[in-house]
């Protein structure tokens, strides 16, 4: 830390914002730098720190481990100065500064315009930034110190990341398995043995659960292909090629006219938890706080209205609504 004091603050906020964009080019572009000046304050953190922390390639720009380790501390050196402008010149009471939010797939189309428009009309000072994701690299990103706050499907804490369990969501049978009344808005599990499935790859933890309930219940899973995107699912599930599983927000924004017919998995219900998380290496400054709190309220609202089915509200854990 004694290093990260010494550094030039400004060599800091071009680094993060390197990392940001992944491009040398863009980052100076959005910080209305010449590129080969950015190049220059660059190379010179590195020479005072000893080591490399960006690695170019014709790809882009990446960072190195000691470039990830250099990126969270920066992270946090700035948020803290950010807000401690804030409270200098406004009061310790005013909202501002940036928020990055990261959103699964699936719920992104259910929480992402509402948030903008609840942040913009009670918080006009706040900026957020919106990453929309699979759970799984959404979780990398914030262990990375690349977020501020993140919907992640698992109800627990985790070394370095705080979770608040705020909703369990319910999964569905999307398409026509075969052998089920058109009638029917359930789907019994033990009906899906051997059906052509489509899932996320192995590692994504909607796939996992899945992968654990078909096994539990002793029912055949019959996965023909990986598949990690949302329209590509919906979009087999309504050819009846085959079926998919999904959560109800999956389907908030998609074209009605290309849905596939959605059933309730039942004997058993599967459910999956879902919680805002955040690291936890830096306090949580005022900003952040209000859109922690502005999504918690956005759910309960869904909830209430019934426009969001199958979510049932958990109770905020004492702990850590608190922070």
């Amino acid at each position: 830390m004694i290093l990260v004091i010494h550094m030039d603050v400004r060599q800091l906020r071009y680094f993060v914002s390197i990392v940001d964009y992944g491009s040398l080019g863009k980052a100076a572009e959005k910080l209305y730098v010449a590129q080969p000046s950015l190049s220059q304050q660059m190379a010179r953190l590195e020479a005072e720190l000893g080591v490399t922390l960006l690695l170019r390639s014709n790809h882009g720009v990446t960072p190195t481990a000691q470039g990830d380790a250099l990126y969270r501390h920066a992270r946090v050196v700035l948020r803290q100065m950010e807000q401690l402008k804030q409270e200098v010149t406004k009061g310790a009471g005013a909202e501002s500064g940036t928020v990055a939010v990261g959103l699964p797939t699936t719920m992104a189309s259910v929480l992402a315009v509402p948030l903008f428009e609840r942040i913009q009309d009670s918080y006009p000072g706040i900026r957020l930034q919106f990453f929309e994701s699979m759970s799984g690299y959404l979780n990398e990103l914030l262990a990375n110190g690349r977020l501020d706050l993140a919907i992640l499907f698992r109800e627990s804490d985790t070394p370095g990341i705080t979770a608040l369990p705020v909703l369990d969501e319910t999964l569905y049978l999307a398409g026509e398995p075969g052998g089920i009344s058109p009638r029917a808005s359930t789907c019994p599990l033990a009906r899906l043995a051997g059906v052509k499935l489509v899932a996320p790859g192995a590692s994504n933890g909607l796939r996992l659960l899945i992968e654990r309930t078909f096994a539990s219940e002793k029912v055949e899973l019959n996965v023909v292909a990986d598949i990690d995107s949302l329209p590509a699912l919906l979009l087999i599930a309504h050819s009846g090629r085959a079926c998919t599983i999904l959560p109800s927000s999956a389907i908030a924004q998609w074209n009605e006219a290309l849905l596939p017919r959605m059933r309730k998995i039942v004997e058993p219900i599967i459910k999956r938890p879902a919680s805002i998380c955040w690291p936890n290496d830096a306090p949580m400054n005022s900003a952040t706080v209000a859109v922690r709190e502005t999504l918690i309220q956005l759910i309960a609202e869904h909830i209430e209205r019934d426009s969001w089915q199958g979510v049932t509200m958990r109770k905020a854990r004492a702990d850590v609504k608190a922070r």
